[in-house]
Formats: structure tokens, sequence, C-alpha cells
């Protein structure tokens, strides 16, 4: 009992440290772009901001043991590659970068993966957020974060990367991660066709017709330029959120992709696309 009350405690603190850690860096980012408005926006972000933390404190409590374990798995069903000693001697910074690239261009099939029938519904608690700021990094389902260790982990142990390409790959895609979530209007002009912009990502989470299928990378931009899902026409002024009946509660969200009717609205989208 006591290891098991230990164990959660620590969880707790680190679930807490995610929080507040990055959390003057955005305030100051917030003060500098809104100025007076910043007040306006934290009464309406609040309670958005509230499921993300909730979210993230089950997730440490209850679900983190799992995720650990399914990491593990992933190393060692991969243990066997034989070119592992292919990376022996690249500087270092090349074999980061490689992990980030490999790591978005994985996180970008997984993610368009997410937007099909099959696992929408786990996705659609991260897009129900209607105020996005750099919490919603936090917001994602269980399943949802299993089939991103389980895909984005594939992908990068099949090359047989050492331990520190993936953690580049999870620290950059985490952090730069929170950072495209942040309520931000930049587009980056001609660097946003190289890397992923906050007004591009905001787009990605719009509720609009026109943002549906697009702008799934999260660090380079460039992914999407070459699939053909590119979209930014700029600045994202238009409403976020998902048309989904999940309810706005935690409980109701988080049960959302265990019922059979979760999977309606994709499938109602899919016609519609098809039907023109």
């Amino acid at each position: 009992m006591s290891s098991l009350f230990a164990y959660s405690l620590a969880q707790l603190i680190y679930a807490a440290r995610s929080l507040v850690e990055p959390l003057p860096f955005f305030v100051l980012l917030a003060a500098l772009t809104k100025g007076r408005a910043i007040f306006r926006d934290v009464r309406a972000t609040l309670s958005e901001a509230r499921i993300a933390i909730l979210i993230l404190v089950s997730e440490a409590l209850l679900f983190a043991p799992i995720l650990v374990a399914s990491a593990i798995l992933i190393e060692r069903l991969f243990a066997w590659v034989p070119w592992r000693d292919f990376w022996t001697g690249w500087p270092l910074w090349a074999v980061a970068l490689v992990g980030v690239l490999v790591g978005d261009f994985a996180g970008y099939w997984r993610h368009r993966l997410e937007h099909s029938e099959l696992l929408w519904p786990s996705h659609a608690i991260h897009h129900s957020d209607t105020a996005m700021t750099w919490l919603a990094i936090f917001r994602f389902h269980p399943i949802n974060r299993l089939s991103t260790v389980f895909l984005d982990g594939a992908a990068i142990a099949v090359l047989g990367l050492p331990p520190y390409a993936i953690i580049a790959n999870s620290a950059v895609r985490h952090f730069y991660g929170a950072f495209i979530h942040a309520d931000l209007p930049w587009t980056y002009g001609h660097l946003g066709r190289i890397f992923v912009s906050p007004a591009m990502h905001r787009w990605h989470h719009a509720k609009d017709k026109a943002a549906f299928n697009t702008n799934y990378a999260t660090v380079f931009s460039m992914i999407d330029i070459i699939f053909g899902t590119y979209r930014v026409p700029g600045p994202c002024d238009v409403p976020l959120g998902v048309s989904d009946d999940m309810g706005s509660g935690f409980i109701g969200q988080y049960v959302y992709p265990f019922r059979p009717r979760s999977y309606a609205p994709v499938r109602r989208a899919r016609r519609r696309k098809i039907t023109g």
C-alpha cells in the first residue's frame, strides 16, 4: 500500500510540474500578444482548462503504467533490428533530427488515422476544446495516448534509432505541440511552409467544413504540403470544436469513445464528402 501511495504521489508531482513549469512562458506570451484582453480570455478558457487538467491527473494516476508498459513492449518487439549500429558515428544532432523527422512523419499518418471512423471518437475529446490554449496538449483520451505510443513508437523503433533520438522526438514534439496549441495568430509567413505555425494548427481545430482533413503534422508543415493536406488561409478566427454530441463535462467526454452512437458523425461526414 505504501509503494502504491508513493507511486501515486510521484505521478501527481509529475503532472503538477508538467503544468507549472511551462506556465510562466505561456502567461508571458499571452500578455505580450493579447494585452488586457488576456483577462477576458482567461475567463472564457477556465472550463476547458479544467477538463485538460482532470485528464492529465487521471492519466498520471490510472494510465501511466499502461503507457510505460506499452513503450517497453514496443522497444522489445523491435530489439531484433540488425541495423542499430548504422547510427554509430553520426553526429548527435543529425540522429536527433532524424528522430524528430521520422516521429513527425509517423505522427502525421497516425493523426490521419485518428480522424477515421475507428479512432475519431477517442480523438474527439482533443478537438472538443472550444477555447483552445497550450493546455490542449494534455487533452487526450487514454486510447489516443496508446495509439500514439504504439504507432509513433513502432516507426522509430523499427529504424533502430538510439534512445536519445527517441527522447529528442518526444521532447520536441511535446513542447512544440504545446506551443502550436497556444492562442496565437502567427502564420510564420514563408517559414510556415516548412514548420507548423500556431495558426496552421488552429485551422486543424476549426469547426469549419473546409478545415476537415487538413493540417495533421506537428512540427514540419512540409509533410502536409507533400500529401496535399496543407491549408492556411491566414490567421484562424473561426469557432473551434466539434459537432459531435459528446457533452461538455469531463465524464461525458471520457466515456464518449465507448458509446456506439459516437461513431455515427464520421460516417455521416464521409458520406457527405463522397456524395459531394
